[in-house]
């Protein structure tokens, strides 16, 4: 195995040459490191196949035959290769014996290595086992040693925190030890010092020169304070001492004289110190302004520094402050508009705010508590400066004797205050922004406007009736000067009604809307909880309800009026039978003038419930888009408004009923009229003289037709809804009612019949229009009706057995035949109905 790793290939070559060669000897050691039983099985074959190989190649040679070359070479003989090869008598693989014998060989050589090996294995699995339980007895005797060290160790860390907790005990006393005696020596040194002030009252020139020179002038401030402490101290012990009267008497006269001149040697330090505070301020050098700040501060804090140097910031001057006034509200005696409040203000902070930011600069570099000062610097701000502007600018009005609207009403303060409020509001943000300590700036803010906000309501609410009073009064001079110009004016109660009660107006809604809309936006911005808005805004929309309908109502009474005034000429020149001709054309002239007046009242009437109506569309609309989410976020505030709304418009509502019920007497007195007057007897009565029957519509219904169609063209379009359904409904009831009396006092021949049918079928296709399925049927009925006069007697029993229903107003009919008696119609029909 050894040669064929080594590559010896040619003592293989000699050795497999011979079937006699020795065996291949294998050992463990050639199956070490890279080990492949594929090269192994190769190198055993190709020892004997060469030379084999060789031998068959000459053979070959020799008969000129290389196709046995090929054929050997793989595995396979051909068949035309043996009929060349039939002479050989030599086997084909001449060295199997040798593989087999080789491989026979190499197997049992294989098979004694591999129980070699298992014998190493084994042997060396015991060897394993021996070193392993000692390995774990070595492991365990460890592992007692290393507990034994760890107990030993505690006992130790235990030993050391005992000593370092001695010690720590031993520093302690000597620390407070320390303490005690560096106290006791400052005790001392400051009884000496005491002494010195406790000498007479007022005396302070014997002092030690540590209270005089004035370069040690932080130290002196210092021992004061603590003298000032350590008497505060003294006499507070004393007070709770029991000991005899005389020596408190003494002990606390003694301390008292030295508290006074102690008192005073700070307060003449302090002013000292403030009047070097003060030059040093004058050349700005923060230094000087900082090292004297520092010592101030021992003082009551600083306190008194602190407000020194705020009280002479230039920004707080009356100059300044007069410049404010004339910088927001102009010219002195000029009214002031919200427009330029608002500039003025803005300019106003503004400059306020820069100043306040350049001062915080300062202070951060001078004062050790900045934020106190700015806190002191901010509060002077929002307490001197604001609030002598806002005294000028928001005189707070009388509800009982209020500006007059040529002074701007209560309207102009409530504007001046909103947008003082806002513009103060963002003021203190801005404050906010550049630092103010610990103050409440927006609190401090809402102090300023609680007198004025505490009658807020009660001042929207008298504005909104201000405003609207002067709105009438400017519509009835609007309409007063249009009646001089037209010469209308004077006499009529319905020109006197004018005056007092001008035309609808949506655009006047439109402006009452607006006010209240401006109203809400104030409440908004002064009430900060929901609940408090709520209030407020159902307050001000109940002024926009009484508003809204007291002027529309007025304008339906006005509307109302006219129409009574027609009603009242037309029953004016209403006239007998026996009067001359000359009276009849003048009261007929007359009531011509009257139906025209009702004409011209019953279309302004319409024009006024179709404002009407738009106008409550409008506040309706207004409550859905801007009040509806201020009122639900309060229980029952929006159901409660809604309510309110209905109530305040159901006046309205009454009066426009009212008003439409005239309308329809008055249509249907004019319908009346024009059937008295243009309705021939002749009409219905045509002679049957074989001439073509007239199938045009009477006069009597065209012009009844013709002024139905001119006149209820304003309620088309002033009427909507079920409010027109109901009008026209009632309108064709007695229109129908109406023909069927006028037709009552009539008598018709059959060529009269026809004619009435075609009258019936005008009537029918204009009241089509009324949407009305009723009165169509009703129309429908009469036409069925008229045939009464137009069919023969005998047929007019078997005519209306399909609809009992009309048998009754056609029994009333059938008598106004012109052959009733003739024919005698009225005991035929008897025994042929009854």
């Amino acid at each position: 195995m050894k040669e064929i790793r080594d590559g010896s290939q040619a003592n293989r070559m000699s050795k497999s040459a011979s079937s006699d060669s020795n065996p291949l000897v294998l050992d463990v050691d050639d199956f070490k490191g890279n080990f492949s039983f594929d090269d192994l099985f190769g190198n055993l074959v190709t020892e004997l196949l060469p030379s084999y190989l060789e031998k068959e190649a000459d053979s070959s040679e020799s008969h000129g035959n290389i196709v046995g070359i090929d054929a050997l070479s793989n595995g396979n003989l051909r068949s035309n290769a043996g009929k060349s090869a039939q002479g050989l008598s030599s086997p084909l693989f001449p060295e199997v014996d040798a593989l087999l014998s080789l491989f026979k060989n190499s197997s049992t050589q294989l098979v004694d290595l591999k129980r070699q090996v298992d014998g190493k294995l084994n042997n060396l699995k015991k060897e394993v086992a021996v070193q392993d339980l000692k390995h774990r007895k070595t492991l365990a005797e460890l592992e007692k040693g290393v507990d034994g060290l760890f107990g030993s160790f505690a006992r130790l860390d235990s030993r050391i925190s005992s000593v370092g907790h001695t010690a720590a005990k031993i520093g302690d006393h000597l620390q407070s030890a320390d303490t005690q005696r560096e106290s006791a020596s400052q005790t001392i040194e400051l009884i000496k010092y005491l002494m010195e002030f406790n000498r007479s009252p007022g005396d302070l020139t014997a002092l030690s020169p540590l209270f005089t020179d004035d370069n040690r002038v932080a130290e002196a401030a210092s021992i004061a304070q603590k003298l000032r402490s350590f008497a505060d101290e003294d006499v507070g012990r004393q007070k709770t001492t029991v000991s005899s009267a005389v020596g408190n008497a003494t002990s606390s006269k003694g301390l008292e004289v030295a508290i006074s001149n102690l008192q005073e040697y700070c307060n003449e330090l302090e002013n000292r110190l403030l009047a070097r505070f003060d030059a040093a301020t004058q050349k700005r050098d923060l230094t000087r302004m900082g090292e004297y700040a520092k010592i101030l501060s021992q003082f009551n804090r600083g306190t008194s520094a602190m407000q020194h140097y705020v009280g002479l910031r230039p920004m707080f001057d009356i100059e300044v402050m007069n410049a404010d006034a004339k910088l927001v509200l102009g010219d002195e005696g000029a009214q002031p508009s919200p427009s330029n409040v608002a500039k003025g203000l803005s300019s106003m902070f503004k400059e306020i705010t820069d100043t306040v930011r350049k001062e915080a600069t300062t202070i951060a570099a001078v004062f050790p508590s900045p934020k106190d000062v700015m806190s002191i610097l901010v509060q002077r701000v929002l307490e001197d400066r604001v609030p002598k502007l806002l005294e000028k600018l928001l005189q707070k009005p009388s509800l009982v004797n209020p500006p007059s609207m040529e002074e701007g009403g209560l309207v102009l303060y409530l504007r001046l205050l909103a947008v003082a409020y806002e513009k103060t509001q963002e003021f203190s943000k801005d404050l906010r922004s550049v630092g103010c300590g610990d103050l409440d700036v927006e609190g401090l803010t809402e102090s300023l406007f609680l007198p004025h906000k505490d009658i807020y309501v009660e001042c929207e609410q008298a504005s909104l009736k201000q405003l609207y009073k002067a709105k009438m009064d400017e519509l009835r001079s609007e309409s007063q000067l249009s009646s001089e110009s037209s010469g209308t004016i004077g006499r009529s109660k319905g020109a006197s009604m004018a005056l007092s009660n001008p035309e609808i107006s949506v655009a006047v809604v439109t402006e009452f809307v607006r006010w209240n809309e401006e109203a809400t936006s104030r409440c908004s911005l002064f009430s900060l909880q929901p609940a408090t808005l709520a209030a407020s805004v159902k307050v001000v929309f109940t002024c926009l309800l009484d508003q809204v309908s007291q002027y529309i109502t007025g304008g339906l009474e006005r509307a109302r009026d006219g129409l009574t005034v027609a009603a009242a000429l037309r029953e004016k020149h209403l006239l007998g039978t026996s009067v001359s001709r000359r009276v009849a054309a003048a009261a007929a002239s007359a009531a011509e003038n009257a139906a025209a007046a009702g004409e011209s009242s019953f279309r302004s009437f319409m024009l006024s419930v179709q404002r009407c109506g738009s106008s409550v569309a409008i506040l309706q609309q207004y409550f859905v888009n801007s009040l509806s989410r201020l009122l639900l976020p309060v229980d029952g505030a929006h159901a409660a408004s809604s309510e309110e709304m209905a109530t305040a418009m159901s006046r309205a509502e009454n009066v426009a009923c009212k008003g439409l019920q005239q309308c329809i007497e008055t249509v249907m007195a004019e319908v009346e009229r024009l059937l008295s007057t243009e309705q021939k007897a002749t009409d219905y009565r045509s002679p049957d003289d074989g001439i073509i029957p007239d199938h045009r519509p009477t006069s009597a219904c065209a012009c009844v037709v013709a002024y139905l169609s001119r006149v209820l063209e304003s309620a088309f379009t002033g009427l909507e809804g079920l409010n027109k359904q109901a009008f026209l409904t009632e309108l064709g009831n007695r229109l129908h009612k109406a023909l069927l009396n006028h037709w009552q006092k009539l008598t018709f021949n059959p060529s009269g019949g026809l004619r009435l049918k075609r009258d019936i079928t005008e009537y029918g296709e204009f009241v089509r229009s009324f949407n009305a399925p009723q009165i169509d049927e009703k129309f429908e009925q009469l036409g069925i009706i008229a045939n009464v006069f137009i069919v023969a007697p005998e047929s007019l029993g078997p005519l209306f057995e399909g609809t009992p229903s009309i048998k009754k107003d056609a029994q009333r009919f059938i008598q106004l035949r012109d052959d009733y008696k003739s024919a005698k119609l009225a005991s035929r029909l008897s025994s042929l109905w009854n």
